[in-house]
């Protein structure tokens, strides 16, 4: 669905700013031409830099780190770089260019679940597809739907994906959670006592306390990241204090969608400040697959130390 979705929307942005500049240089009117095509594709930007005016006022108020004007704009030029690949590109056209990898020869193998987050599908993790599979990594990468549902209705998606690479490997995962995939990781742990099923969680800018901008969410998901809501509240309720410590959380000053930056933290969880990165770029940042490898080699405990 959502793949559907961002074709349509990314092939009317590309026609409508064609159709503008080819009416206008009709008209010999080549500045009106150009300008409108270029504020066509590249509007984005400027709501891009609105969440960020937005994040370095609520993050003011926050105990965690206040980013410079230097990070913020770095952040702003990465993101304005990075989601066209993602939301143009790699979910609408190649979100099947990197099947699963569940090989007859990984018993034994530590594996690994990608879980997306919010408007996204499984192909916002190719890169990490690609290199895992080079690395013969088992792994499966999940579709979070309905797109705009419960989040409560990923869970059975999760515990799907899980026994595939429990059946492969013989061997707990690491469960890779992006954004709001991360609260749909939880919300699994809590529906299915799933503590001794999993190796290790890492989330990636997930709002584990809500986020001060689902404020304008009115998706059933949305409302569900809203800071201080009930389903949240509800969630914390069910998980024990010592489940955190099997949790690597990487978050930043400068996450456009998630702030302020401490909501993507969980007390006993050893949380990785990734300074100067926005929201989706955070991904595709080398600290939270060099987190990964580290997690998935042979001789790693199971057993973690708190870091924060």
């Amino acid at each position: 669905m959502l793949a559907r979705l961002q074709q349509f929307t990314t092939l009317s942005l590309i026609f409508g700013a064609v159709g503008w500049a080819l009416y206008f240089l009709a008209q010999g009117e080549a500045t009106w031409a150009w300008a409108g095509a270029l504020l066509i594709l590249l509007g984005y930007a400027m709501f891009l830099g609105v969440e960020f005016l937005l994040l370095a006022s609520v993050q003011r108020h926050d105990t965690t780190p206040h980013p410079t004007a230097r990070q913020l704009f770095g952040a702003w030029w990465a993101e304005v770089l990075t989601a066209p690949q993602v939301f143009c590109w790699r979910q609408p056209f190649r979100s099947h260019a990197e099947p699963d990898f569940l090989p007859s020869s990984a018993q034994g193998t530590r594996g690994v679940v990608l879980v997306h987050g919010f408007v996204c599908n499984r192909a916002l993790w190719n890169p990490w597809m690609a290199k895992l599979r080079a690395a013969q990594a088992p792994f499966v990468a999940v579709n979070l739907e309905p797109l705009f549902g419960s989040i409560d209705d990923y869970v059975n998606i999760i515990e799907q994906a899980v026994r595939h690479i429990e059946k492969t490997t013989g061997l707990p995962p690491v469960l890779v959670a992006h954004s709001m995939g991360g609260l749909a990781v939880r919300a699994w742990l809590s529906a299915n006592a799933g503590d001794a099923r999993v190796h290790h969680v890492i989330t990636i800018g997930t709002p584990h306390h809500g986020t001060w901008l689902a404020r304008f969410g009115q998706t059933a998901n949305g409302r569900q990241m809203r800071m201080g809501n009930e389903w949240l509240k509800n969630l914390a309720q069910r998980e024990p204090p010592q489940r955190f410590a099997k949790f690597t959380c990487c978050y930043s000053h400068c996450d456009n969608i998630v702030f302020p930056a401490r909501t993507a933290t969980l007390p006993g969880a050893h949380n990785i400040h990734v300074p100067g990165t926005a929201h989706v770029h955070l991904a595709f940042q080398g600290t939270a697959f060099e987190e990964l490898l580290r997690r998935l080699a042979p001789d790693h405990s199971a057993q973690t130390v708190p870091l924060g």
